[in-house]
Order: C-alpha cells, then sequence, then structure tokens
C-alpha cells in the first residue's frame, strides 16, 4: 500500500502514461488501464470521492451525459428481448472511466505524463504498422486491431501530441512531441485511412482560431510542418494515399451510376441507403441490432438492397448506426456524450488550462470525425480510450486552474 503522496501521485503519473502508449502496441492495455484506474479510485476512495465532490459542479454534466448513455442502453437490454447483455459492456465501463477524473484530481499528477505517454504511442504504433507494410508487404495494416481503428487513434494521438507540444514548449521538450505528431500521422498514412484524415480540417480551424496562443513563431511552425507532411505524403505516388482518395471518389461515382457496389466505399452507401429505411420505420427508439439485420436480409431478397451489405457487423456511420439501433432518443444519448465533453473544453480554452483542453477538444472532434464513415464507438477499446482520455484531459483541466500542475 503507498502512503505517501508523492508515491500516490507517481502511480496516477505512470497509469495516465500506460494508458495511451500501450493501447496500440497490446491487445490488452486500454482494457487493463481502465481496470487500474477504477481499482485504484476504490482502493484510495475517500481522497478520489473529495476530489470528486468538490469538483462537480465543473464536471456533472458531462458525467451526466455518460450516464445517460449507459442507462439508455439498460433500458434497450430491458426492453428488446432479443438483445444481449454486451449491449451494456462499452457504456457501463465508460461510466466507470470518470474514476481516472478522481484519481487525476485528488493526486494531481504531471501533465508531461499522459504527454510521453501519447508521443510513445503514436511512435510504437507508426512502428508497428510501418514494418507490417514495408517488412511484410501488407496493403492496409492495422497493427493488432484493424487498418481503420489503428488509423483513426494515430491521427488521434498525433493531434493530441501537438497540443502537448505547445504545453512543453518552455520545457525544451516540444521538438519530442512534435516528433510523435508526425510518427502519428505517418503512421496513419500507412494504414490507408482516409475517413481519419477528415479530423485535420477541425484540428487545423482550432489551431488557426487560437493560433496566438501557440507563442514563440517556431511552435506555429512545428504545427504547420505536422499538418504539412499529410499533403507531402499524398503527393508521393509511391504513398498510395492519392491512389486511395481518387478510389474513393471512383466507387461513389460508379454507385451512383448504378455500378458495382462491392466497394469500400459502395458497401458504405449501401449500408446507409438501408439505414435510412430502417430510421424511417422507428425513428423514436430505434430495433435491436439483429432485428435490423433481418431487415436488411429481407430487402436484400426483394432486390432493394444489394447482398454486400449481409456481411457488415454495423452501418459505417456512427450517428446512423445511433439512429437505426436507437431512433432519435439513442442519436442524443451518443450526442451528448460528445457534446457535453466539447461544451466542458471549450470554456476552458480561454484560460491557463490552454494545452489540456485544446488536446480535449482535439479527441472529442477526432471521433466525431471518425464516426462520419466509421462506427469508432463500436469497438470496446476505442470507446474506453475515448472515455479515458476525456476524464483524464478534464482533470488535468481542473488541476491546472487551481494550481499549476506542470
Amino acid at each position: 500500500m503507498m502512503n505517501s503522496a508523492g508515491a500516490q501521485r507517481g502511480l496516477v503519473a505512470a497509469l495516465a502514461f500506460m494508458l495511451p502508449f500501450l493501447s496500440l502496441v497490446t491487445l490488452w492495455g486500454v482494457s487493463l488501464s481502465s481496470f487500474l484506474f477504477l481499482g485504484a479510485a476504490l482502493v484510495y476512495f475517500k481522497p478520489c470521492r473529495i476530489a470528486l465532490a468538490t469538483h462537480w459542479p465543473q464536471v456533472r454534466w458531462v458525467a451526466a451525459a455518460f450516464l445517460i448513455n449507459f442507462l439508455f442502453a439498460a433500458f434497450c437490454l430491458l426492453a428488446r428481448p432479443e438483445t444481449t447483455t454486451g449491449i451494456i459492456e462499452k457504456p457501463a465501463r465508460m461510466v466507470l472511466a470518470i474514476s481516472a477524473l478522481a484519481l487525476v484530481s485528488a493526486f494531481r499528477p504531471r501533465r508531461d505524463a499522459l504527454w510521453w505517454g501519447v508521443a510513445g504511442g503514436a511512435f510504437g504504433g507508426a512502428l508497428l504498422v510501418s514494418f507490417q507494410r514495408l517488412a511484410l508487404d501488407m496493403d492496409r495494416p492495422g497493427g493488432l486491431l484493424n487498418a481503420i481503428t489503428t488509423g483513426d487513434v494515430l491521427v488521434c494521438f498525433a493531434l493530441v501530441a501537438l497540443a502537448a507540444s505547445i504545453d512543453l514548449r518552455a520545457s525544451g521538450k516540444a521538438a519530442w512531441m512534435a516528433m510523435g505528431a508526425v510518427a502519428g500521422l505517418a503512421g496513419a498514412m500507412m494504414t490507408g485511412t482516409r475517413g481519419g484524415l477528415v479530423a485535420l480540417l477541425p484540428a487545423a480551424f482550432l489551431f488557426a482560431r487560437y493560433g496566438r496562443l501557440l507563442g514563440p513563431g517556431r511552435m506555429r511552425g512545428l504545427v504547420v510542418a505536422s499538418f504539412a507532411l499529410v499533403a507531402v505524403t499524398y503527393a508521393i505516388p509511391q504513398s498510395g494515399a492519392r491512389e486511395r482518395v481518387a478510389q474513393g471518389v471512383r466507387d461513389v461515382q460508379s454507385w451512383y451510376a448504378g455500378g458495382d457496389a462491392y466497394t469500400n466505399m459502395g458497401i458504405r452507401l449501401e449500408l446507409w441507403k438501408g439505414a435510412a429505411a430502417l430510421i424511417a420505420e422507428k425513428p423514436l427508439l430505434g430495433r435491436d441490432f439483429a432485428s435490423a439485420k433481418r431487415q436488411m436480409t429481407q430487402r436484400v431478397g426483394e432486390g432493394s438492397l444489394d447482398p454486400v451489405v449481409l456481411p457488415a457487423v454495423h452501418f459505417h456511420n456512427d450517428a446512423l448506426h445511433a439512429l437505426v439501433t436507437g431512433g432519435t432518443v439513442g442519436l442524443l444519448a451518443w450526442l451528448a456524450i460528445l457534446a457535453a465533453p466539447l461544451a466542458f473544453f471549450a470554456r476552458r480554452l480561454r484560460d491557463e488550462s490552454f494545452a489540456p483542453a485544446l488536446a480535449g477538444m482535439l479527441v472529442v472532434c477526432s471521433y466525431f470525425c471518425f464516426g462520419l464513415t466509421e462506427v469508432i464507438f463500436w469497438s470496446v477499446k476505442a470507446s474506453l480510450l475515448y472515455a479515458l482520455l476525456v476524464f483524464l484531459l478534464m482533470g488535468l483541466c481542473l488541476n491546472t486552474k487551481e494550481k499549476d500542475g506542470k
């Protein structure tokens, strides 16, 4: 049992570092981190309870959003006989991720523990997909997950590393964070991700909007150089990025012209077409996914949908998936876990907690963008990573507002 304040602070710092560092290079890193955060919060229940109660007025709406998301999942489990208990695992564990906020608020670890973990995670993930691409000759390397999720997480880490570089500019360690950002973006390009790179658009807006707070001109140069990497990679034919974008355009054109739907974008468009029909039938509360699959199979038999939709395990769009399986209520529950943290971080962009608040906004905006062409919250690992990062960054913002946590 650790009794000294320094040891407790070091423990929480180690957990904050471990979460992003292990997330892409192990199959168990995110889940293990979630259990360790929860276990540590239970061991140190009293200081965590006091810290959470102290900050409750600032965090209650975010906590309520995650709780509502869980309660709606529990309602669906009770109201739909065919729904399995697996439906509540992700929302339940996301609610329990508030333990990370309680620990960070109680023991105030150094912010750079999380920053180094993010940079290390970006390096590790980039090295893994580079090995798969160059040594194993995999066309779409996906690390230990899959190409889409790995590419998305690498983009997210790259953007958080850029925010971290702002925080560490006075210490002379900003260049390491910038290199982590470059590694994350390079690794994402290796995976062949297209949808994940959409997150660079709101990120560019945020960096431009708050450019005056970036500090010296060299910091702006680091940010610009990181984004320029994507443009340079796109311009190099050997990277395959330009061809994948062009292929996506051809897929869309072919689908609208009545051509082959068995393409990456054709499958998505066909799924979205089917989702729209299912949503129109049950717009308020939706239906369980098993029922949705049966309806899709029936429509394929009738000839109104292409058979390419049958193997799909989700609808390749977070909002549409939420509407199909939860209706308008489900959509609002999903939007709440994005909107509430976004509002929290936006309020703190104007004070001394700029860097962790900016990182938080980048995480939320990234996940929203990832969900445009993928159901990023389908994955337990990606869902837990989102919740834990959000609550960790919220805790760092609150600590900074009370006292400089560097």
